[in-house]
């Protein structure tokens, strides 16, 4: 079982369309789907705009998504071809009293793919994306501080924007693609996340798996 985690710079830089594009190219992984929201003050995380996240009777909220037809982010991943959808709703700072339920679901997938920042504190991934736009001045700090942990930068920037001086040390060494649409997931960006996860989940990356050495695994390293 292998765990991915997209983050991103800021909102509406094309976290959502990566995940989902993920989905559909890299069927053979059956994927377990989590969108990560967070609210508070009023707004939410997730755009900016006056939020309907937030619910009155509890400060997190972990729903299945059902419907693949109705547009939402969530319902994208289903219509993607996840094959398990859920929309984790948390108060700013509270993200941790979900993740004992994630940590089950997770358990339970074949294999999970989470769009989210914050939850790099409490997961140690297989595999780690970051969405970035250069010509974005917002950079939320949950994003800063887990940049260097980005296996991958993905730039959804204007081609040719530079990056901040002082990010720039950090991203050099880092492999680096670009994604737009209308497909987001160019053919080298499908051929490393697949190569990445061949270790991890060998029968869904359709290879044969090596003999087992004794040593835990990165899936087995993913709730630490």
């Amino acid at each position: 079982m292998a765990v991915v985690v997209v983050g991103g710079n800021t909102r509406n830089i094309g976290k959502t369309s990566v995940v989902a594009a993920l989905i559909a190219r890299l069927p053979e992984f059956r994927w377990t789907a989590f969108k990560i929201t967070q609210y508070g003050h009023g707004l939410c995380t997730a755009d900016g705009r006056p939020c309907a996240c937030q619910t009155d009777e509890s400060c997190v909220a972990i729903n299945p998504e059902r419907d693949a037809t109705r547009g939402t982010d969530t319902s994208r991943f289903l219509a993607a071809g996840a094959e398990r959808v859920f929309w984790v709703r948390t108060r700013i700072g509270r993200l941790a009293d979900a993740m004992p339920r994630i940590y089950a679901e997770i358990a339970a997938a074949p294999n999970a793919i989470l769009e989210s920042n914050s939850v790099l504190d409490f997961l140690q991934p297989d595999l780690c994306l970051t969405v970035l736009n250069p010509a974005v001045s917002d950079f939320k700090d949950s994003a800063r501080r887990f940049l260097p942990r980005a296996d991958a930068i993905l730039s959804s920037g204007p081609e040719g924007a530079a990056m901040s001086l002082a990010l720039e040390p950090v991203l050099r060494a880092k492999p680096r693609f670009a994604v737009a649409p209308p497909h987001w997931i160019p053919d080298g960006l499908a051929d490393f996340v697949r190569s990445r996860l061949a270790a991890v989940s060998p029968a869904a990356a359709g290879v044969t798996p090596p003999p087992a050495s004794g040593s835990p695994s990165a899936s087995q390293s993913a709730f630490s």
